[in-house]
């Protein structure tokens, strides 16, 4: 077990002399911040223009590396400009390692050209930029990408259809099925995509510091009201202005295998990519089972895939893991682009173990486990031994026009991660059913699956489920969850056992903590409320109660000792 926290990342052996030791203050900072091998050479910037299919340009800021030996060219493409506060840890720190960096605005971004349509023209921009690379006389032919977030997606729109130049690939928290992130539940993710929409819509406003701030606490206040309103489309020409056309379509388009998103999924490329590939996620981010995903599809492949899985969030990647994710990502680079002789990882999969604060390596993702079963009981209990009685065990009435709240999980924006629950787990529209405290250290490492014997008075309903670390003090911390909307077409009334996959984590429970498992009838803004009436999300806005009866359940835990 080796704590990669303590990776520096020394500077491996590359072919060729790299000249020249300047580089500027904040590059110097970054490698002492984030324990980076010294700089290898200084670079310049300057802004290249790219001209698309349609006649689109889209501009780009590169960084030269100041050396006679560059070690191939770094590809990134990003909505969200071109040089923001994070630059210091991408371009930068890669071209003063030697590396040609290219850092392209998506089109309709920051001075290129074109209309934004969110993944929906990258596939072939991306081609277009490679092709464009090709008739540059620095390229030298070997190309890798990297990124984070909407810079992932962009990289797997790319290795959908890879060039024979692309000889390595970085994700971090990308994902490579926008149809899925946003209806894979079967509800729609409101909270992120409407917040993501606003940001975007403003992310070029002007203005002074006081000015921004100003308007970002306004911006707050009408989130809060946005994500409230009925029916859901009022947001695209109310809170959006009309100004994120693509809000209504995402809202309008609820089955996640509907034509409109093809474009916006890069499915094939997880069984197309043949080229290393590196996987860095957090316990906590909203793309954490794509990840988890697509490390599973190229393993079985055989394809060299690596992952990395931290206790952060989306955004928490960018700080808590910002120092382990820039060493990997010039290790990875190192060894698959510029031809570093040497290892860079002594195991293909790296995982911080929440609760433990513990980092393992493992040869697979998930580890050889044990089946532990925990049977919901009457009174609450979660017990070893199944329930004997007939009777229901609990029933709870979910009311839209009072959803069930989100607290925490892997969510967008502010307020992600782990939480404390005991307030929620105190209303009446949620049930919770907890062990006894525990005799010994339960290390959770994989997917938990709850089989739950449900029933609901209307068919129109969603389930959510979580489970939480309950410590001696009552606190009660979220470590995993998951919701589904229900197939309708289900009697009223009848009872039928559902089988929920909550999200993979990786979870020690001390001796002396309870395991809590939370049942309720939505997580309302993360998720869309259910209305209850069957009406196509955009347009609904009539609200119909449900009340929900659990019969029994079995939940089954993955347990490594």
């Amino acid at each position: 077990m080796t704590d990669t926290s303590s990776i520096t990342g020394e500077a491996l052996s590359v072919p060729g002399s790299i000249g020249g030791n300047r580089y500027d203050l904040a590059d110097r900072i970054a490698t002492r911040l984030l324990r980076l091998p010294a700089a290898r050479t200084g670079y310049t910037r300057r802004e290249e223009r790219t001209p698309m299919r349609d006649g689109a340009v889209l501009v780009s800021e590169h960084y030269v590396p100041l050396t006679d030996h560059p070690l191939g060219t770094v590809l990134t493409r990003t909505p969200y400009g071109r040089m923001g506060p994070l630059d210091v840890m991408t371009s930068r720190t890669l071209a003063a390692r030697g590396y040609h960096v290219l850092v392209q605005s998506c089109r309709g971004t920051f001075g290129s050209g074109g209309e934004f349509d969110p993944m929906g023209t990258d596939h072939d921009d991306a081609h277009d930029t490679v092709a464009w690379l090709r008739e540059q006389e620095w390229f030298d032919g070997r190309l890798a990408t990297t990124g984070a977030s909407y810079l992932g997606w962009t990289q797997w729109a790319l290795l959908a259809d890879p060039p024979p130049e692309l000889k390595a690939a970085v994700v971090l928290v990308g994902p490579h099925d926008m149809g899925d992130v946003v209806y894979g539940s079967g509800t729609f993710s409101l909270n992120d995509f409407l917040s993501w929409s606003h940001q975007i819509v403003h992310q070029e406003d002007g203005g002074g510091l006081v000015s921004r701030v100003l308007k970002g606490a306004a911006g707050r206040k009408k989130l809060t009201a946005a994500l409230n309103t009925l029916p859901l489309g009022a947001a695209s020409d109310g809170f959006l202005t009309g100004q994120a056309p693509w809000y209504a379509k995402w809202v309008g388009h609820p089955d996640p295998k509907d034509a409109y998103w093809g474009p916006r999924q890069a499915i094939g490329a997880l069984s197309t990519v043949d080229l290393p590939v590196l996987l860095i996620s957090g316990w906590q981010d909203l793309f954490l089972r794509q990840s988890i995903e697509q490390y599973t599809a190229l393993h079985e492949r055989g394809v060299d895939v690596a992952l990395t899985v931290g206790p952060w969030t989306h955004l928490g990647l960018a700080l808590r893991g910002s120092g382990i994710s820039g060493r990997e990502t010039l290790q990875w680079l190192d060894e698959h682009l510029a031809g570093a002789t040497g290892r860079t990882r002594s195991a293909p999969v790296r995982i911080n173990v929440t609760g433990a604060d513990e980092w393992r390596e493992l040869p697979a993702w998930p580890p050889a486990a044990t089946t532990q079963e925990r049977w919901l009981r009457p009174h609450g209990a979660l017990g070893r031994a199944r329930s004997e009685g007939d009777g229901p065990l609990a029933t709870f009435r979910y009311d839209p026009a009072d959803p069930t709240p989100s607290v925490g999980g892997r969510v967008l924006t502010a307020g992600a991660g782990v939480h404390d629950n005991r307030e929620l787990e105190a209303r009446a529209d949620v049930v919770t059913f907890t062990t006894e405290p525990l005799s010994a250290d339960l290390d959770v490492i994989g997917s938990p699956v709850l089989e739950l014997t449900h029933s609901s008075d209307n068919p129109h309903v969603d389930v959510f489920v979580r489970l939480c670390d309950v410590d001696p003090k009552g606190r009660s911390h979220n470590v995993s969850d998951t919701l589904l909307r229900l197939d309708a077409s289900h009697p009223a009334g009848t009872p039928r056992t559902l089988r929920l996959e909550l999200d993979p984590c990786a979870h020690r429970l001390r001796v002396g903590h309870r395991l809590r498992l939370l049942v309720a009838g939505g997580a309302h803004p993360r998720w869309a409320r259910n209305p209850g009436t069957g009406e196509p999300p955009l347009v609904a806005a009539t609200l119909k109660p449900a009340v929900h009866t659990v019969h029994g359940g079995k939940l089954e835990l993955p347990v490594v000792t």
